[in-house]
């Protein structure tokens, strides 16, 4: 018994016509109606789209949310910024350089300039200087060029607000993953009226769309959500706005946090989780942080996830990618080695993947439910072909 792969083709179709209009593809507040829905799972670990499913589609993109909540992601995962005047988008980088046709448009051409952002001087066209009409001008690419490039160009940058509409919209329940993005760096460069904090903004729209609720609650299971941020002192601030649960994340351990200025090393102390557990439900570490490398192999894995776990906090890795560029040569070039590995051994409770597919993939053929305990061991794998076949063709 799983999720099953839900899929909404004519929204989907719709999407990729419509996907080069500047206007918006969902009602706001959500109008969409889908009744009785399919609860989300909470019995195996996380399948979390980072950033959608960008492995196929161009990240932070309608398009990479709703083909994620078509392979059976439980979150999709989304960094949120904001523009010149206020409105909170979904974009995972500060400058848009690197995943927009930003490049293509002359008349924007003098917004270049130079910010330091987490103490390192960053030069590009950033998003606090751009409107959100002038945003939604703007084109998404594909950011890693040895992915599909034939929907460069297709999408526009989303807001926050669309993207929560994309999960209320979906056939099932499908729970939401937003991150409070650069907040240091937000609130130096955009100020709103009503003296209002990126994070009191960022709070306030997920209360304007019915998200409350600590974890597992009946709210909470009704319209589940996690909010992340690398910055301490962020999460500490909407612990007193909102009751949602929270992920700390955590960077490669000699990098500084943007906020405190501590290392992560620091951060993943005994006694920084100690302090830090009474504000969240769980960690979002590196995976290089909770099982080092040399040379691309596997060294022994750290007592992060464990120390984690004495706390009843929750670990969800990230980011997990199946091209051959980011599989360690322990997993022989097979994500599913490299998900069973992270499932099975070293036991985290979700994780972030570019590709919720495979991720849903790997955990419907693991399930124990799927299998007879009285077949012998050719009769179980005839079943998992014939399972495999079945949901390849679907």
């Amino acid at each position: 018994m799983g999720l099953g792969f839900t899929s909404f083709p004519p929204l989907f179709f719709l999407l990729l016509v419509v996907g080069c209009t500047a206007r918006p593809l969902y009602p706001l507040p959500s109008k969409i109606s889908n009744g009785e829905r399919q609860p989300l799972q909470t019995s195996r670990p996380y399948n979390i789209a980072h950033r959608g499913s960008n492995g196929e589609f161009p990240e932070e993109t309608a398009a990479a949310y709703l083909r994620a909540i078509e392979e059976g992601t439980d979150f999709i995962e989304t960094d949120i910024l904001s523009s010149k005047d206020g409105v909170l988008i979904c974009s995972h980088d500060v400058i848009l350089d690197d995943t927009t046709d930003i490049a293509n448009h002359k008349e924007f051409a003098n917004r270049k300039t130079t910010y330091e952002v987490q103490g390192v001087n960053t030069t590009g066209f950033f998003v606090v200087d751009f409107t959100l009409q002038e945003l939604k001008t703007l084109r998404v690419n594909q950011r890693y060029k040895f992915r599909d490039q034939q929907y460069n160009g297709k999408f526009s940058i989303i807001t926050f607000e669309e993207y929560i509409s994309i999960a209320l919209d979906a056939p099932r329940v499908v729970g939401i993953y937003p991150e409070i993005k650069n907040p240091v760096f937000i609130n130096q460069h955009v100020k709103w009226h009503d003296g209002k904090k990126f994070e009191d903004k960022f709070v306030d729209t997920l209360k304007k769309y019915g998200y409350h609720g600590s974890y597992l609650s009946k709210d909470w299971l009704k319209q589940p959500a996690f909010i992340q941020s690398f910055a301490p002192t962020s999460l500490v601030y909407v612990s007193n706005l909102t009751d949602l649960p929270k992920i700390f994340l955590i960077d490669d351990i000699t990098t500084l946090t943007e906020d405190t200025k501590q290392t992560y090393w620091d951060i993943t102390s005994d006694a920084y989780l100690d302090y830090i557990k009474e504000y969240v439900v769980g960690i979002g570490p590196w995976k290089d942080t909770v099982v080092p490398l040399i040379n691309n192999y596997l060294q022994t894995p750290t007592d992060l996830v464990a120390k984690a776990h004495a706390r009843d906090l929750q670990v969800h890795p990230y980011t997990f990618r199946n091209e051959n560029i980011f599989l360690h040569f322990d997993f022989h070039q097979d994500p599913y080695q490299e998900y069973n590995y992270w499932f099975n051994k070293i036991g985290v409770d979700g994780l972030f993947t570019d590709f919720t597919g495979s991720v849903h993939l790997y955990q419907e053929w693991a399930s124990p439910l799927s299998k007879d305990e009285g077949d012998d061991d050719e009769a179980k794998a005839s079943k998992l072909l014939h399972q495999i076949k079945s949901l390849l063709s679907s």
